[in-house]
């Protein structure tokens, strides 16, 4: 059940186009407030309630130095997406194997 708030917490956090793009930013490097408030035409406390999400959906952390609050990617959060979306992938997988072995066994009407 953790799990699973988890990654609840997660797609939340990255079911929002402008929290993605600041993703993608910080993906290329630790970024300040700023830095990833502009390329989203936010203000500032908008780029701070979207940055509290991603921190609270463990993709974000966040580390202050002086006046200037900079944010660095989470790579275990994702890893954890790619991990889930392995399983599903893994679970298709033997479902089609299951079904192309079905379809061989399933007297077929060659030749008639």
């Amino acid at each position: 059940m953790i799990e699973a708030q988890r990654l609840d917490r997660v797609f939340t956090a990255l079911a929002d186009a402008g929290r993605r793009g600041m993703v993608e930013r910080l993906s290329m490097g630790p970024a300040t407030v700023k830095q990833l408030a502009e390329p989203q035409g936010m203000r500032l406390p908008s780029a701070l309630k979207h940055l509290k999400v991603l921190e609270d959906g463990g993709i974000v952390a966040s580390r202050k130095v002086g006046r200037t609050r900079t944010y660095t990617i989470e790579p275990a959060a994702l890893s954890e997406i790619d991990d889930w979306v392995r399983q599903r992938q893994t679970a298709m997988n033997k479902a089609f194997d299951r079904l192309v072995q079905a379809m061989k066994d399933f007297p077929g009407e060659e030749g008639e």
